[in-house]
């Protein structure tokens, strides 16, 4: 049986994560890693392989991680697609009825939410276009050359220049959201939309209107239709609604010139203008009658739920990732290759969620001895200390730091000779254990790392996670 992933589970989806991500029972991170990317992949810089969704891949996100970054309440926002007004082009309009068999125009969108039907103008108010010109002579609609920038609660056009566009005011990004969340392609969408105060005046506003119709397009003026340079009024909306009228002007050529909704109702999924109920003589021959397009607004009205509204099915976290003298968790020096998110982690050697601004996710060691301040250790390089009798530990370089001789180091499974596809070499060099460093070594060992006259300071402790 065939299935569908719709575009409403997927902004509930959305909106569930963000739920999960800003509660307070939870703790999210940014994390970087994966310093040795070439040795995946030799042309990893220019084309990256796709992910592996796999247990064994998991594993190397934590073995190959080197910090993460506490994601804060306000670094979580659901986003839409940017579409900024620009005179001149033809924007899609809210339809409630498009679909593949019945694409939206100009765009040919065959969804509502991939169709451009909505935008952002030059002072970062959003607004949704209910009418962008549509009549039986554009089809498509028309160049929209007045940009909106009231903040009226009802729909009305931009400016006096005739291109025939009804926008619909939703709401404005605030400066603190647009700093994190504003960019290429994406803006953001209010948090708690149905609670904030900031934005009750939308709700109320879609609430008192309790869902009414705002638009009735034409789609055939019809010939022959009533008396001429006639207005008809309280025309009845048949559906499944209530109370919905609309007032049509006939021109003197007897077709239909406006129609415009003069009574909204309310309760309507699907409706159509009732000429007969109305009076309004039908026309003559085949094309005669003339045909509308009643245009359903989205449940409660718009302006109820901005998220179903605009298809807030993206969210985008705001994380910015940077070095600091009092915590240098974010290494220089060598490069990442991989980013991701981390749900709960918990502080190390305890079942207490890590809650930390940051945190370092690779082990360290501090090197003290001649030279200390002047060695260099290469990115990515293997270092290795005895620590017993024919037992070697061995890690490889993310970082030295040669002022405080902090030399930070990952081990993964590679070093106990599994390749990076998960084959195992046989007759490691190391053999297959991942013995780690010490300062109380066994007998035979040593304390200085190999190969340099540094050695492994005893009082030195670092702060880790657990996985």
């Amino acid at each position: 049986m065939s299935a569908i992933i719709t575009d409403q589970l997927r902004i509930l989806n959305a909106k569930n994560f963000v739920s999960a991500a800003t509660s307070s029972s939870n703790s999210y991170y940014a994390f970087v890693g994966l310093t040795n990317a070439t040795d995946y992949s030799s042309g990893w810089e220019s084309n990256p392989p796709a992910p592996k969704d796999s247990f064994d891949q998991e594993n190397d996100y934590w073995d190959t991680m080197v910090a993460l970054k506490k994601i804060k309440v306000s670094d979580v926002n659901q986003v839409v697609r940017k579409i900024t007004w620009s005179s001149g082009t033809i924007y899609d309009m809210y339809r409630h009825d498009i679909s593949r068999t019945n694409t939206s125009k100009p765009s040919g969108a065959t969804s509502l939410y991939s169709a451009n039907y909505y935008i952002i103008n030059s002072d970062y108010k959003v607004y949704i276009c209910l009418q962008n010109g549509t009549d039986p002579e554009n089809p498509s609609g028309r160049p929209s050359l007045d940009e909106p920038t009231f903040t009226d609660l009802e729909p009305k056009a931009a400016g006096d220049s005739g291109d025939g566009y009804i926008w619909k005011y939703l709401y404005t990004i605030k400066p603190s959201d647009i700093v994190k969340f504003d960019t290429v392609n994406f803006i953001p969408v209010p948090k708690n939309w149905e609670t904030s105060t900031e934005n009750a005046a939308i709700r109320n506003n879609a609430a008192a209107s309790n869902n009414q119709l705002k638009i009735i397009t034409i789609t055939n003026r019809g010939v022959g239709v009533g008396t001429a340079n006639r207005t008809y009024t309280n025309v009845p909306i048949k559906g499944d609604g209530t109370g919905g009228k609309a007032t049509i002007v006939i021109n003197n050529d007897s077709k239909v010139e406006s129609v415009t909704i003069s009574s909204g109702g309310s309760g309507y999924t699907y409706g159509t203008v009732d000429l007969v109920g109305g009076n309004v003589p039908i026309g003559t021959g085949l094309n005669g009658t003339p045909t509308f397009n009643v245009i359903i607004p989205p449940k409660g009205g718009h302006g109820a739920d901005i998220y179903r509204e605009l298809g807030a099915y993206n969210v985008l976290i705001y994380s910015r990732i940077e070095n600091d003298l009092e915590n240098p968790d974010f290494i220089t020096g060598n490069k990442i290759a991989r980013v991701g998110i981390v749900e709960n982690p918990q502080t190390y050697n305890s079942t207490s969620l890590l809650d930390v601004d940051k945190a370092s996710a690779v082990y360290a060691l501090r090197l003290t001895g001649i030279g200390y301040s002047s060695t260099t250790f290469t990115t990515n390089s293997r270092f290795t200390q005895t620590i017993s009798t024919g037992t070697t530990a061995v890690g490889r370089v993310v970082s030295y730091d040669q002022n405080t001789g902090v030399l930070k180091y990952w081990q993964d499974k590679s070093l106990a000779g599994f390749n990076t596809d998960g084959s195992q070499n046989s007759s490691p060099t190391y053999g297959i254990n991942l013995n780690r460093f010490t300062s109380s070594v066994g007998t035979g060992g040593t304390t200085f790392i190999t190969g340099t006259n540094l050695y492994i300071d005893k009082t030195f402790t670092g702060v880790y996670f657990n996985k």
